[in-house]
């Protein structure tokens, strides 16, 4: 039986691949030509990047993400695997299977006893956690929000009534080009002590990342630019 690599893969395109890729995982990456990724033209690049020992072209690439829906699609994957082919993982940023489209195909690996081998790499989630200053003992990652009211008003503060009963940390992103409008809502909504990280570009040059009060937040003369940025919002 084959095995399934997850691979994590840069966050930030201005990252080095040498500066988040171990060696090991190098050796492992060499070793594969067939690839299961949410985007090919960011997964050849991350080999180009990475020195991929082998010739791309003669690699093989599917794609799995938002426009994966049919089962049979996902069935047709593992096929390879189960025929004793090695494969690969790789998110168009971070790591595979987690807030990432790649689940399904892990899922569905379990379910016939293929081997899944997650790498060590960089995770936006993690790292964000880590440079907060709140909790790590206990915390969970929600996704997106709902867009419209007053969905979004009530999960906003059923998410900070959680937050302070179970004293766990809320992690929660948006789509990029709205995240200037979540950060408006948050500071209207949420209570003037509760504890608010702001964490953008992870990785990246232009890495941004704050922790303080929503009433701190509130007397800022100006916010953060975060718009068009992949951000991480978390809630204490």
């Amino acid at each position: 039986m084959a095995t399934l690599y997850l691979i994590p893969c840069p966050i930030s395109d201005d990252t080095a691949v040498a500066d988040v890729t171990p060696a090991a995982n190098q050796a492992i990456l060499d070793s594969l030509d067939y690839f299961i990724v949410e985007n090919t033209r960011s997964a050849r690049r991350f080999l180009s990047k990475s020195g991929y020992a082998r010739a791309i072209d003669d690699a093989t690439f599917v794609e799995l993400n938002e426009h994966t829906t049919s089962p049979t699609e996902i069935a047709a994957m593992i096929k390879p695997l189960l025929e004793g082919r090695n494969a690969g993982v790789i998110s168009e940023a971070g790591v595979p299977a987690v807030a990432d489209p790649g689940q399904a195909v892990v899922e569905l690996c379990h379910k016939h006893n293929i081997k899944v081998v997650p790498l060590v790499g960089p995770s936006s989630i993690l790292m964000a956690v880590m440079a907060s200053g709140l909790s790590g003992q206990s915390f969970a990652f929600n996704g997106y929000l709902p867009i419209k009211e007053p969905e979004r008003s009530k999960t906003i503060k059923r998410l900070e009534s959680r937050a302070k009963a179970e004293h766990q940390s809320q992690l929660f992103i948006e789509a990029p080009y709205r995240n200037v409008k979540l950060l408006e809502q948050l500071l209207k909504t949420l209570q003037p002590e509760t504890r608010l990280c702001i964490a953008c570009d992870i990785t990246s040059k232009s890495e941004y990342i704050r922790t303080a009060t929503v009433v701190t937040w509130r007397k800022e003369r100006s916010m953060p630019d975060i718009q068009k940025r992949p951000t991480i919002f978390i809630l204490c």
